[in-house]
Order: structure tokens, then C-alpha cells, then sequence
């Protein structure tokens, strides 16, 4: 793939875990650094509640960083906002800030997937659906329409997508309470 670019969205709140879990520490490194390290350039890191604080945390040296005002309204603001910034690309590689696991390896084995008769790729694990997800250019352009606390899922029917099984190469796991994280520190 030509022209790609890497989107880590990290723009909710924290809610469920009690405040911005972008910067909670698991292996000696905040949540969102995880997903920072192992994403390739060019970086854009979407981040909203919290901005100011997960920005002066986390190491994102040569990230292009977005604030997404609306982030209050979901994901789909925030991929909006980071499909936004990346431009007129080829390929957008979207990975969730929260899933601290997923390697180099898993994402650029997605995008490799994204061959000619694809429209986007979508990761499995276990034959459940994960990040990365890798948009191509046709999807990349219904982005601005979405609304609401969404993903790319229901859009993504209206394409042809790759599923791409990684269940080997990495732990799928997302942390949504401090609970969860608590058992992985163990």
C-alpha cells in the first residue's frame, strides 16, 4: 500500500473506568502508550476528554496529535476527526487506544491484507472482530457521514471486506474498567 496512514483514537472519557485511562500504568507505561509504540508512522493520535493532561503523559513525539471537539459523541466523531486529518490517503489503519496488546506485527499484517477487490479489512481474533481495521479509499470517503457512538461496523457492511484471522499473533483484549486492568497488571 502506497499511501497509508496509522489513526489510534483515544478520545472518550474514561467513564466506565473512572476517569482518563489513557494514562493508566500497566507495564511500567501508560494504556495509550502501548498502542502509540506499536503503531508505524505517520501517526495521528486522536484524543479529546482529557486532551491537555493524556497529551503532557504520554510520549507521542513525532505523532500528529487531533483533538476532536465532539467527543462526546462518540467514536464516530473521532474517526471523523482522524480520517480528517490524514487526508487524501489510500488507506487508513485504525487502532483503539485502549487495546494496549496489539503489535507491530498485527498491524501491518492488516494492512497487507488490503489487496486489490477489497474495500477494507477487518481483524479477527478468534473469529471475533477487532482493531485493526484498515479502511481503503472508498470507505475512507462515507467516514464524514457517520454519527453517534460508532465505529466503521455499520458502514462496513456496505463493502467488501477482507476478514483476516490474528488471533495468533497478538491478545485482543481492550480495557474498559479499572477491574480489567487490574487483572492484566497481575
Amino acid at each position: 500500500m502506497a499511501d497509508a496512514a496509522f489513526i489510534v483514537l483515544a478520545a472518550g472519557a474514561g467513564r466506565r473506568f473512572g476517569g482518563p485511562k489513557q494514562l493508566a500504568p500497566l507495564g511500567g507505561r501508560p494504556l495509550l502508550q502501548h498502542a502509540v509504540d506499536a503503531a508505524p508512522d505517520p501517526l495521528t493520535v486522536v484524543l479529546g476528554a482529557h486532551a491537555d493532561e493524556v497529551r503532557a503523559g504520554i510520549d507521542l513525539d513525532g505523532a500528529r496529535v487531533v483533538v476532536c471537539e465532539d467527543w462526546e459523541e462518540g467514536q464516530a466523531a473521532s474517526l471523523r476527526a482522524g480520517v480528517a486529518a490524514v487526508g487524501a490517503v489510500d488507506a487508513a489503519i485504525v487502532l483503539l487506544g485502549d487495546m494496549p496488546f496489539v503489535t507491530t506485527q498485527v498491524i501491518i499484517g492488516a494492512l497487507d491484507q488490503l489487496t486489490t477487490g477489497w474495500d477494507a479489512v477487518r481483524t479477527l481474533y478468534g473469529g471475533k472482530p477487532g482493531h485493526p481495521v484498515v479502511l481503503g479509499r472508498r470507505v475512507l470517503s462515507a467516514v464524514p457521514s457517520l454519527r453517534g457512538d460508532v465505529g466503521a461496523r455499520d458502514l462496513l457492511r456496505s463493502y467488501r471486506v477482507r476478514e483476516w484471522e490474528a488471533g495468533q499473533l497478538a491478545d485482543p483484549v481492550d480495557i474498559d474498567t479499572r477491574e480489567q486492568l487490574e487483572v492484566l497488571a497481575t
